[in-house]
Formats: C-alpha cells, sequence, structure tokens
C-alpha cells in the first residue's frame, strides 16, 4: 500500500498548500545527543548547508581536510533542497587542522568547531527540530488550529515516509528483484531492505488507524518506552498500563520484519501474521538477508508543536521529532500537501 493511501488518525484533510517554496521554508536542526569530549583526534564541526546533501558536505569536508570520505562520520541524512544544521567529525591525525575559515562558502557555514575522542557514529543525535513554512494554504482556520491542537496531544502514526520508499516509491519492487537475484550495490542493499521493512510496518500500522487501537493499545501488544528502543510485554491492558499508555511513557508496536517469531499474542499478532502472508515473499527475502524481527513505535509524539499565519496564506509549523521519524507524517495528519521539490 501506498504512503498516500494509508489510513489518517485525525479524519478528513483540513488544509490544501504547498511546502518548500523556497529552501528556507524547510529547516531543520539535529538536536545533540552528547556535548564534544574537547580532545582527542577528531575535529566535530556543526554546520549550515543549503541545497547540499549530507553526503555532498561530506565530500567537501574530507577535501579540505585533506582525508579519504571513510574519515567523516555523521549522525544522519538531511535533505537537499532545505537549510539545516548538523554535526560532521573528521579525522584528523596530529591534529592539526586547515584554517576553518577556508571551508567558509555561501552553501556551507561551520559554526563550530570542537575536538572530540570518537569519530560520530549513524544515529548519534535525540532528534530533529523542524521549522517548515506551509503557502497558499486553502482551508478554515479554526479548523486547522484545532488540527493541530489535536496532534499535540495526541500525536500521529508513526508512518515511514515517502522518502524511504525511494523516487517513484520503486524500492519494493527493486528489493523484491533483489530477493530474486539482482545483484545490488552494499549501500544499495541497505536501502532495499529498510524499503521492505517498512513497508510491512506502515501496512500493519495502517490497520491499526483503521481500527482506532494504534495509540491505545490491546490485549497482546507489544510496548515500547519512550526514547528508547527497549520493548517489553506483550502485557494485559490493565489500569497502570492504560495510564503509561495515556502519558505517553509507552508506545504500542509494529513489526520490523525479519527472522524469529512475532512477540505479539492473540489478535494482534494475527493481524501483524496476516499483513505478513500478504508480504511473503518480502519477509522470506528480509528473513534470507539475515534481518531480525524488531519493534517500532506505532505512535509517534510530536513535542514542542507550535504555530503561527505570519501572512494571510502562510502558516509556520515547528515541531521536534526523535530520529528516525518523518515530518511528513505529521503534515499529511494535517491535509494534502505538495512537496515542490518532490511533486
Amino acid at each position: 500500500m501506498s504512503v498516500d493511501a494509508l489510513a489518517r488518525a485525525h479524519g478528513a484533510p483540513v488544509l490544501a498548500a504547498r511546502l518548500r517554496v523556497t529552501q528556507e521554508d524547510f529547516r531543520v536542526d539535529e538536536i545533540d545527543a552528547f556535548e564534544a569530549s574537547g580532545c582527542g583526534e577528531h575535529l566535530l564541526l556543526a554546520v549550515e548547508k543549503r541545497g547540499m546533501t549530507t553526503p555532498q558536505a561530506a565530500r567537501l569536508i574530507a577535501q579540505w581536510a585533506g582525508v579519504a570520505e571513510s574519515a567523516i562520520g555523521y549522525a544522519g541524512l538531511k535533505d537537499r533542497h532545505a537549510v539545516t544544521r548538523q554535526r560532521f567529525s573528521v579525522w584528523i591525525p596530529k591534529k592539526i587542522s586547515p584554517d576553518v575559515a577556508t571551508l567558509q562558502s555561501d552553501d556551507l557555514q561551520v559554526l563550530a568547531a570542537d575536538w572530540h575522542a570518537r569519530k560520530l557514529p549513524r544515529g548519534a543525535l535525540s532528534g530533529n527540530r523542524f521549522v517548515l513554512v506551509l503557502r497558499d494554504v486553502e482551508g478554515d482556520r479554526d479548523a486547522i488550529d484545532a488540527r493541530l491542537q489535536a496532534i499535540a496531544t495526541r500525536g500521529v502514526p508513526n508512518y515511514f515516509g515517502e522518502q524511504r520508499f525511494g523516487r517513484g516509491g520503486d524500492n519494493v519492487a527493486q528489493a523484491l528483484a533483489m530477493f530474486a537475484g539482482r545483484r545490488v550495490r552494499r549501500e544499495e542493499r541497505s536501502l532495499l531492505l529498510s524499503a521492505a521493512r517498512s513497508q510491512i510496518f506502515n501496512d500493519v500500522l495502517g490497520q491499526r488507524v483503521a481500527r482506532g487501537d494504534w495509540d491505545t493499545g490491546i490485549e497482546g501488544d507489544v510496548f515500547m518506552l519512550d526514547g528508547s528502543h527497549s520493548v517489553f510485554g506483550p502485557v494485559g491492558i490493565d489500569e497502570a498500563i492504560g495510564a503509561r499508555i495515556a502519558g505517553f511513557d509507552i508506545h504500542p508496536t509494529g513489526p520490523m520484519w525479519g527472522r524469529g517469531e512475532l512477540r505479539t499474542q492473540g489478535e494482534v499478532q494475527a493481524l501483524e501474521g496476516d499483513i505478513a502472508n500478504a508480504h511473503a515473499e518480502l519477509c522470506k527475502g528480509l528473513e534470507g538477508a539475515g534481518m531480525k524481527q524488531e519493534r517500532r513505535g506505532l505512535r509517534l509524539p510530536v513535542a514542542g508543536l507550535a504555530w503561527e499565519w505570519p501572512e494571510d496564506r502562510a502558516l509556520r509549523v515547528s515541531f521536534n521529532l526523535p530520529a528516525g521519524s518523518y515530518a511528513t507524517t505529521v503534515l499529511r495528519e494535517l491535509g494534502d500537501v505538495v512537496d515542490m521539490q518532490r511533486g
């Protein structure tokens, strides 16, 4: 099922709008998970970039430092058509760094540079802060404000965004071809495996949204602690568990497919099993590739949600999301938003 066809949790769209009319309409800042240690052979650079992918920025930094690209570390990939702030680490033996001023350009600005003990690994961030401007907004302002308040209170389904499935949404088809024997590069293999797992997860979550129990939990659910990957259960939905769900301390989960038995029980396991059977080739391919059963939260909290109307038909929305989640999953609960850089 395509992302567009997935069930919405908060009802019918309340607006239509355009996103990324300009690069400045899409701003993302990494929320750091730690501070620089102040010593070591890795220079930790905080940069602001425009119109540039993260790998492109990494190549520029490697050229500036005179090191191999493998000496560059970064926590996550950031959008090209945006203004983004993120950190890169550069391994510089003997701590003899080129002049940071020579790295500056209109497209890449160095905001801070500190020495650190280790290479920056993937995923080493607490989350991302988004500031998005929607333009040519159509819709009743009171209804839009009410929908945003509902999102702030309840969160949104934690769908994987369309970016996960590649341009034209054909990554799942390519994954099936890979499972059938087509040879791919190592980096492409990782992307296709992720797309296959994401398709199964999204379809499970879509069913839970349609049923109305994606954010409340039912008997047989496995839960994840908020802000971590720790899971427990299945457990019964008693008063204590219900209070923890309502307080956003824990979230129901869905499967990230791989080898091993489903941890859920009863009705939940039956639902997940039915969807797995519908994607039997994907499941078999993922198991054959050595992926292991994991879980992902069904609910996405939208922290620090704020909004304003700077112009008559322009809506500025800001919020924090944990790493691995998508701003587009928040926007789709508002309505039909056309990304001018993706169509």
